[in-house]
């Protein structure tokens, strides 16, 4: 059996978050999907909309996704390696070369994003609408 693992905060699940997921899924027998937990998107300067536990449930309701586990750190990617036996390790194309480093455990993979979709321009669009109402009410 082939095992991939990807992370992610996957927040506002979108189209975009699905084709990563099928797409690492089709790379093996077996998808870990490993979340950033709302106080390591803290360390990392970024803030969710979506609680934890919720993008989680959203998660492991997708087909492609066997397993969510939590991303509490950095560093946690090389023991979560060893710990599932993993075969594969995904990221997007934006992440590309930033964990060249795990290569020596396993594949590395960078996939490309899916074009014209991504959290940070939802985010964008749901300020600016959250504006324009303020403005107009």
């Amino acid at each position: 059996m082939k095992t991939v693992i990807t992370y992610g905060t996957f927040d506002l699940f979108h189209v975009g978050h699905v084709n990563l997921l099928k797409r690492a899924r089709a790379l093996g027998d077996k998808l870990i999907v490993g979340v950033s937990t709302d106080a390591f998107n803290e360390l990392k300067g970024k803030r969710s909309l979506v609680p934890y536990a919720h993008r989680c449930s959203v998660l492991a309701s997708c087909r492609y996704v066997d397993d969510v586990i939590p991303e509490n750190s950095w560093a946690q990617k090389s023991q979560d390696i060893v710990r599932h036996s993993v075969d594969t390790f995904v990221m997007g194309a934006d992440w590309e070369g930033k964990f060249d480093d795990l290569s020596c455990a396993c594949e590395v993979v960078y996939l490309p994003r899916t074009k014209d979709v991504s959290t940070t321009a939802l985010k964008q669009a749901l300020a600016v609408l959250s504006q324009v109402s303020q403005e107009l009410g």
